[in-house]
């Protein structure tokens, strides 16, 4: 009895948790002349002039007759450095049952020699004489490889990437035919900033990208053939030694290039992020946050809002530690690259800071409840769990609370929007 009732309590401690996570959206708009939020902040935003704070340099882009195209973006460094790195719209979602994990293996493959570097220590020697650091990376839907280097190293930096791309040396014990069939699945970016010169850039990647497959097969062609279908779903690991649970909830995003990307993107920013080591939980904006520091309900929360070229996943994420970052932070030669390659690879080109802010500044409160009842109210909700998680409610609590309309539910997000 004593073990029940434990329980019990501990499953009461653990719901006003769960109704606040789900309950940070709102269901129906408020009267004009009621709400506090439209009394002191206009419906229709204003349009600021970001210009002086955003002087910043316009992405170059070229694109040469073999179809790969290059985006550089210059700019004064103290350091004199660059990063360039080739950016293909090659990940794991394309991958086929047959072929399941080749995009990440051939990640870790490409620095184990080329044609003319036979191994990896010679690779490795040749980039610690420059002072460089390459490296690479695979996520669902993109591979990516790059070197941050000293600016008079640009030109031997895409040498070694050209070489690695199209002339890899890989052990026939350890690997089988997959590569041919990623390979063919590639279309390619090469993105440059910081400290470089576009024409020299161009000249250089003209010079020696000369090898990449001309198979016209795109990624929207395999994104159509094989659609992804979100399903409200559960997933639940029991592991009563964890100290805490981690759970996610999440609902159906939007694309990169849906009109709701944006909306998402500051509905994300309202409900925003918490961790208990950082201590400013009274003091945040998000009043979701203050509800969780308050209640002593979490170690630590965030909202993520990841997009894909076809769809994308919304949500709130509680885990025991949290180092989260701003969405739109681009800070150094690295982030600015790898952010050009990959608005080229989603939207063929690259938007201006002047546009994003334009666009964000377009996003009224209509727009934002609209947005939360397309993606959020009484919608069907992914649940992912593990730890100790016997108090876990079950999913079907999860999606009825998704269809609540109550007075909680409006003062949480009205706050939340107002503060933010």
């Amino acid at each position: 009895m004593a073990a029940l009732a434990s329980a019990a309590r501990s499953r009461r401690r653990l719901l006003p948790f769960l109704h606040r996570l789900l309950h940070s959206g709102t269901t129906a708009s408020p009267s004009p002349t009621t709400n506090r939020f439209l009394r002191h902040a206009s419906p229709v935003p204003r349009t600021p002039d970001h210009s002086p704070y955003l002087r910043f340099p316009d992405a170059r882009v070229s694109t040469l007759p073999s179809g790969l195209r290059v985006v550089t973006q210059a700019y004064p460094t103290a350091t004199r450095m660059a990063s360039v790195g080739v950016w293909v719209d090659a990940g794991s979602r394309y991958e086929l049952p047959g072929t399941n994990g080749t995009a990440h293996f051939l990640e870790h493959m490409a620095f184990k020699g080329t044609g003319r570097r036979p191994d990896a220590q010679a690779l490795e020697v040749e980039i610690e004489d420059m002072g460089a650091r390459l490296n690479a990376y695979t996520s669902r839907e993109q591979t990516t490889f790059f070197a941050d280097v000293q600016a008079r190293h640009v030109p031997a930096a895409l040498d070694v990437l050209s070489d690695i791309l199209q002339h890899p040396r890989f052990p026939e014990k350890a690997i089988q035919r997959e590569r041919g069939v990623i390979l063919r699945e590639m279309e390619e970016v090469v993105s440059a900033a910081g400290s470089v010169s576009h024409d020299e850039v161009v000249d250089r990647v003209k010079e020696l990208f000369t090898e990449f497959s001309t198979d016209p097969t795109t990624a929207d062609q395999l994104v159509e053939a094989i659609p992804a279908i979100f399903t409200g779903s559960e997933v639940r690991v029991e592991n009563v030694e964890m100290p805490l649970a981690h759970v996610a909830i999440a609902f159906k995003g939007s694309s990169w290039t849906d009109p709701s990307s944006i909306p998402l993107m500051v509905i994300q920013s309202i409900l925003g992020s918490w961790n208990r080591s950082v201590g400013v939980g009274n003091c945040s904006g998000s009043s979701l946050a203050r509800g969780i520091s308050n209640g002593n309900l979490a170690e630590s929360l965030m909202a993520f809002n990841t997009n894909y070229r076809d769809t994308g996943i919304f949500g709130i994420y509680t885990i025991a530690q949290l180092k989260s970052f701003l969405l739109l932070h681009i800070d150094g030669s690295t982030a600015v690259a790898e952010n050009n390659g990959r608005q080229m690879l989603t939207y063929g080109r690259v938007m201006p800071f002047l546009e994003l802010f334009a666009r964000i500044d377009a996003v009224d409160c209509a727009t934002i409840m609209e947005t939360a009842k397309k993606y959020i109210i009484d919608k069907d909700v992914a649940l992912a769990a593990v730890g100790p998680i016997s108090n876990l409610p079950e999913h079907s609590w999860f999606r009825s609370e998704t269809c609540s309309d109550d007075e909680f539910t409006q003062r949480i997000f009205f706050e939340n929007t107002q503060n933010n």
